[in-house]
């Protein structure tokens, strides 16, 4: 080992230069493995340092475990460095005694924030009344079609000859309805309109044609009059005087003044024809009132024949099942087999608005 090196000693400087600064180093280092450690040793309490083992006591150590909060080992992890903040993996469950707390808690902030007092006691004045921010469940409203429909006594496998009559009278009456909205409707655009395929060489022939169709003679004369009478025009300025200038003015005035005049008496008129006015209003909101009566009686009587507009198709109702004359044989044993269970099911589905209605598909 070397000898150390003479310092000088002939000033304050000299002094300074030479301190040693080891200590200070030493604590620097201390304090930083301490932070990354977790904290020192000496500011820690005894309770985290020293525990009580009470391994040899199964059932204070159970006791101990169930009311002790779970924590995950990653989330224990992060808490032993005080420099990290850990984040929950998981929702943790709560016992039911710090349910009911919460719950308290919940109730008595809700009601605070009914009252608009918040927890400094400062009321708060935007506070709308009887506004709730939650979002609130929509209830659908129950259908006025019911679930299961009974057909008409004609319908039957066995039905009397008047009821089986007017059930056919009906049958009849929607499919003729059917064919006379077919043929009355408005006739679709056709895809191809009929005619004959012209050339490229005939268009230029006809494009031609359509821009040479000024060769009538009554147009050139009149071209020619046209230049003509502006050549025999003479070229006269007529000076306003002063005079014809206050003429104008005043009378410009005086239309201003017949203008306000005729307003006075339309208002004078509208005032007398006042009781008139009354009732034509009236009048009016009885009207409208009707209007919105019958709209909805009607909107009803169609809500009990088919459901709201869902999706872009329209519901068309099923068909009546009636049986033909010669079909009726009065025996359930003779009755010829159909599988219309499933498609009066979707039917009635889609009539109370359960399905949204779907386009017709043939089988493939």
């Amino acid at each position: 080992m070397g000898k150390k090196a003479k310092t000088s000693r002939k000033g304050k400087k000299a002094w300074r230069a030479n301190i040693s600064t080891e200590d200070i180093d030493d604590y620097f280092e201390k304090s930083t493995k301490d932070a990354l450690s977790g904290g020192s040793l000496t500011e820690l309490p005894s309770e985290s340092l020293f525990f009580l083992d009470k391994s040899r006591d199964l059932s204070v150590k159970r006791k101990i475990e169930k009311h002790r909060e779970k924590v995950l080992r990653c989330d224990s992890l992060l808490q032993r460095n005080s420099f990290v903040q850990s984040v929950p993996s998981s929702t943790q469950k709560t016992s039911k005694k710090k349910r009911k707390v919460q719950k308290a808690k919940d109730a008595v902030q809700d009601c605070l924030k009914d009252d608009g007092v918040s927890d400094s006691g400062m009321a708060d004045l935007w506070d709308d009344k009887g506004g709730h921010n939650s979002k609130t469940k929509r209830i659908s409203k129950p259908s006025v079609i019911p679930a299961v429909e009974v057909e008409p006594p004609g319908c039957s496998f066995n039905p009397s000859f008047e009821n089986h009559q007017d059930s056919l009278a009906l049958a009849v009456a929607d499919e003729m309805q059917k064919i006379y909205r077919n043929e009355l409707g408005p006739q679709p655009v056709p895809l191809t309109v009929p005619g004959e395929v012209i050339d490229e060489e005939d268009m230029y022939f006809l494009e031609a044609d359509n821009g040479s169709d000024n060769d009538d003679p009554n147009v050139e004369n009149l071209d020619e009059n046209g230049d003509t009478e502006p050549e025999k025009r003479p070229s006269t300025t007529k000076r306003v005087t002063r005079v014809e200038l206050n003429k104008r003015a005043r009378r410009k005035e005086q239309l201003i003044v017949e203008a306000e005049a005729k307003k006075v008496e339309e208002f004078s008129k509208e005032i007398d024809c006042l009781p008139d006015i009354i009732q034509e209003i009236a009048k009016e909101d009885e009207e409208k009132s009707r209007r919105h009566l019958r709209r909805i009686v009607a909107k009803q009587e169609r809500l009990k024949s088919r459901p709201p507009r869902l999706g872009k198709h329209k519901f068309e109702p099923a068909p009546l099942q009636v049986l033909l004359s010669e079909e009726i044989t009065g025996s359930l044993r003779k009755l010829k087999g159909c599988c219309t269970l499933a498609r009066d099911r979707f039917k009635s589905l889609e009539k109370r608005g359960l399905v949204v209605p779907t386009a017709k598909s043939g089988r493939k």
